[in-house]
């Protein structure tokens, strides 16, 4: 019963929508006592041979009218407890949306996707039972119970009633050890769930590269692996849940064995008489969902409440970048300035020990294009991801016209940087409103404007449906290039103080790369740019370019300056060079 405590909170403020209903609820179950006693009567005037016609009639009529009661009550307890249920999963996916959008990059790198899925799912499903079909049970099953056992002492007899229910408390001891080995079981269910949907999510999301690979016979036997152990695990919830049942029914038997023996004997004795015995039998009748209702209720209590510990586990987990330190007089208006880099040092959460930046010093002036250049690994990516805070926790300072990023607010920051990964990521729908993501009300003017900008337009117009056209899943039917374009428009389009590419022109070729960064030169004219790359002929043009190995700064200067020094830049773009001329 501990899931009704953990969901206190939610009772409470929905007390006025539960009270109504379990009122109603109860009123149905008294009402359900009356056609047994009614049977009750009919069969005593039947047996003493003087019922009339006229009575007969009346009896019928109460019947109809506790049917009609029956069926308005039910409406109106199922209209607010399925409610109270359908209000408990609204608030809870609610929750766990926003707290995954609140959530950074650590706790992404700790939970898989099809993980987080499965508890946003499959989890809210089983703790919803708990406010609909645990209530209705809990509720339904004590009033009926306790209901009809005075019934059965006030209309038949006290004595037949107690060995009647001799014994229930076998059932209620049974059910509480099969409760226990039930939670347990379930919790594990619920994980095995999870795994199963991640490698679901990831198998669908990487199926061009198990085709490409001719890895689909042996991604399949993992699945089915997968789906076999997910279904041994799944064979104890069944196992353990199976046995409330044959339980409940073996009670059952024994209550009606004692009904009938005991029961007979009274009305051999002329103790009870044949319409008591009658309305016991149909009162025993209703004790049958109770006593049913103790195994369905343990089954849903104990998923409700694995479920719930799993969310709560994922909801209890903090971010590690917020605004705690924040100053909220910071606005827009003062971000526009130089950005300032002085690292000592700085390591990955996971490896402290292990440094990937060091002594990374410099100053990009407002307007200024910056370059970052280096090997992979060398560092280039993750001094962006500082900028972006997704860590927070280096020695060193960050500052953007003198504010330390660490200090404006997260919502501010962001809004003046559009970034452009390597991988973008784009959204199941038109390539416009892929485009107009970050500005939804934006004009068809500036989206159109952003895609020439990006050397896009021409291939959206040779599209089937222009600009209307659906990308698929992630941008599918796009071409690598034609995806890393869009990005750079979706960012464009933003208008933002900063700019960041990280390898954003990996895909396209020499000629269209050329005309987006001509094009990038007179957008971003006055505004700062970041660009991370491979291809020198990205940078060239660069106001200062960062030359990385092993997390530090080995070469600095301008694309003349870095040639002149002879160095690992001079190097890398004569080799670019040649095989550009081998490759035409």
């Amino acid at each position: 019963m501990g899931i009704f405590f953990k969901l206190g909170w939610f009772f409470k403020k929905e007390k006025k929508r539960y009270i109504v209903g379990v009122t109603f609820l109860a009123l149905t179950s008294v009402v359900n006592l009356v056609p047994p006693r009614i049977l009750g009567l009919m069969a005593d005037q039947l047996d003493q041979g003087h019922i009339s016609w006229g009575q007969y009639g009346v009896l019928i009529l109460a019947i109809i009218a506790a049917a009609l009661l029956l069926y308005g009550f039910r409406y109106f307890w199922r209209k607010q407890i399925w409610g109270g249920a359908a209000e408990l999963e609204r608030q809870l996916r609610s929750k766990l949306f926003n707290h995954f959008m609140e959530m950074d990059r650590t706790f992404y790198q700790r939970h898989r996707t099809g993980d987080l899925m499965a508890h946003a799912t499959n989890d809210v499903s089983a703790i919803q039972d708990v406010a609909g079909a645990g209530v209705l049970t809990l509720v339904d099953s004590l009033i009926m119970s306790v209901s009809t056992m005075i019934a059965m002492i006030i209309f038949v007899d006290w004595r037949l009633t107690i060995l009647a229910l001799l014994p229930l408390p076998v059932l209620a001891w049974g059910a509480w050890q099969l409760g226990n080995q039930l939670h347990d079981a379930f919790d594990k269910s619920q994980a095995a769930f999870s795994r199963l949907n991640n490698k679901t999510q990831e198998s669908v999301s990487g199926i061009k590269v198990i085709k490409t690979f001719g890895q689909g016979a042996e991604d399949t036997a993992a699945f089915d692996q997968m789906v076999a152990d997910t279904i041994k695990i799944n064979k104890k919830v069944f196992k353990w849940d199976a046995l409330f049942d044959p339980l409940g029914t073996i009670i059952i038997g024994l209550t009606y064995t004692i009904t009938i023996i005991y029961g007979g004997i009274m009305v051999a004795n002329k103790t009870l008489t044949i319409g008591q015995l009658v309305s016991f039998i149909a009162y025993i009748g209703n004790m049958v969902w109770p006593m049913f209702a103790i195994g369905y209720l343990f089954n849903i209590l104990e998923r409700g409440s694995a479920s719930y510990d799993r969310v709560e586990k994922l909801l209890d987990e903090k971010p590690q970048i917020t605004d705690e330190y924040a100053d909220k007089s910071i606005t827009a208006d003062d971000l526009s300035g130089d950005l300032n880099y002085h690292i000592n040092s700085f390591a990955y959460p996971d490896e402290p020990q292990l440094p990937v930046l060091q002594q990374i010093n410099f100053t990009l002036k407002k307007g200024q294009t910056l370059g970052l250049v280096g090997k992979v690994g060398s560092g280039k990516t993750t001094i962006i991801q500082l900028l972006l805070r997704e860590f927070d926790k280096y020695d060193g300072l960050i500052t953007l016209n003198g504010h330390d990023i660490r200090t404006i607010p997260l919502d501010v920051l962001l809004q003046q940087i559009s970034y452009v990964p390597q991988n973008n990521y784009l959204f199941s729908t038109s390539i416009q409103k892929n485009i107009a993501f970050s500005q939804a009300d934006a004009p068809e003017e500036a989206i159109i404007s952003a895609a020439k900008k990006s050397d896009l337009h021409n291939d959206i117009l040779e599209m089937p449906a222009g600009y209307k056209t659906l990308v698929g899943e992630n941008g599918v039917s796009l071409s690598g290039g034609q995806k890393q374009r869009m990005s750079i428009a979706r960012a464009l389009l933003k208008q933002s103080k900063i700019l960041i590419l990280d390898d954003a022109l990996s895909a396209v070729d020499a000629r269209t790369e050329m005309a987006v960064l001509q094009s990038l030169r007179k957008e971003r004219a006055g505004k700062t740019t970041m660009i991370a790359t491979h291809r020198l002929t990205s940078v060239m043009n660069a106001n200062l370019i960062l030359v990385l190995k092993d997390g530090e700064i080995v070469e600095r200067g301008t694309h003349e300056q870095l040639l002149a020094a002879d160095g690992w830049y001079a190097e890398m773009w004569q080799r670019q060079e040649l095989e550009e001329k081998v490759g035409e």
